[in-house]
């Protein structure tokens, strides 16, 4: 594998089988994410767009195939095994946020440290950096409650990025937002990406939110084409 390429799927399958009936969502899927790259997964509802953001992330399995990351296979790894990978490499962005409503902002953001052999004083310097770089320093003590919409998501950025994954995944991030504020969080993830090389796999359904991204693929019945979004 390319030192350029993050990710790559080598003929992944998926398939699911309820009742009687197997269902196949996946069938011989080849796909590489570049280092850097910020990609935008659009299709219609069942096209498979969050089954591959799991593959992705590691929370789910392909039925067959390969899965590399950075040039070692993850897809025949143990299920520890997966949740100490995901813990040093992968931060997780949803469309409602995820935060622990008794915890406050810094809270939060340290979830995903309390998997890392860190120590205490590292993880609150982490933790104020990343706050720091969404701008909510001075909310570190508020409660998911106290915070609009947007400054959750922040938060939710924050605790993607505490831990200095290579890879961020994105599952409708704005989802939830008006486009004003969903347009300031898009901001911040083209930051991310162009600033500190954050490499971004975002599922989305609007257009307008792909547009912050370097490239488009569209998913349907399992199949990954380019569109361009102008035509």
């Amino acid at each position: 594998m390319s030192d350029d390429i993050l990710f790559d799927l080598k003929g992944v399958s998926k398939k699911f089988v309820k009742g009687k009936d197997t269902i196949t969502v996946f069938d011989g899927l080849d796909m590489s994410i570049a280092r850097g790259d910020f990609l935008a997964i659009m299709g219609p509802s069942g096209s498979g767009k969050t089954t591959l953001l799991n593959m992705l992330g590691g929370v789910d399995q392909p039925t067959g195939g390969e899965i590399w990351f950075d040039g070692s296979r993850i897809d025949s790894l143990s299920e520890n095994q997966l949740a100490a990978w995901r813990a040093n490499n992968i931060g997780f962005i949803f469309q409602f946020y995820n935060l622990m409503p008794m915890l406050n902002a810094e809270r939060n953001v340290e979830l995903p440290l309390l998997l890392t052999k860190l120590s205490r004083s590292q993880r609150k310097k982490n933790i104020a950096a990343a706050l720091e770089l969404v701008s909510l320093s001075d909310r570190a003590r508020h409660m998911p409650a106290e915070m609009s919409g947007g400054q959750q998501q922040r938060v939710a950025i924050a605790r993607a990025l505490v831990s200095d994954p290579k890879l961020m995944l994105c599952d409708e991030p704005t989802g939830d937002l008006d486009r004003e504020t969903a347009d300031e969080i898009l901001s911040m993830l083209q930051l991310l990406n162009r600033e500190y090389d954050k490499t971004i796999v975002m599922v989305t359904h609007d257009p307008e939110a792909a547009k912050y991204a370097k490239r488009t693929l569209h998913l349907d019945k399992g199949v990954f084409v380019e569109k361009d979004l102008a035509a």
